[in-house]
């Protein structure tokens, strides 16, 4: 159970950096680059979402 609890902050703190990575560099096009910043962030938390499953999966075997 402890391995889980660490892995799920570890993940989550991860998503963290790299939401803040992605959204604290002050893009001065940001209107025209929407698209591609909301395609980046989607896939930071499918993955975040996918890890979350398998670490839960393992969690309950």
């Amino acid at each position: 159970m402890t391995f889980a609890i660490i892995l799920v902050i570890l993940i989550g703190i991860l998503a963290l950096i790299g939401t803040l990575l992605l959204g604290g560099k002050g893009d001065h096009n940001y209107d025209e680059q929407t698209k591609g910043n909301i395609s980046r962030l989607s896939w930071i938390y499918i993955l975040l979402g996918i890890a979350i499953v398998i670490a839960f999966a393992i969690y309950l075997f």
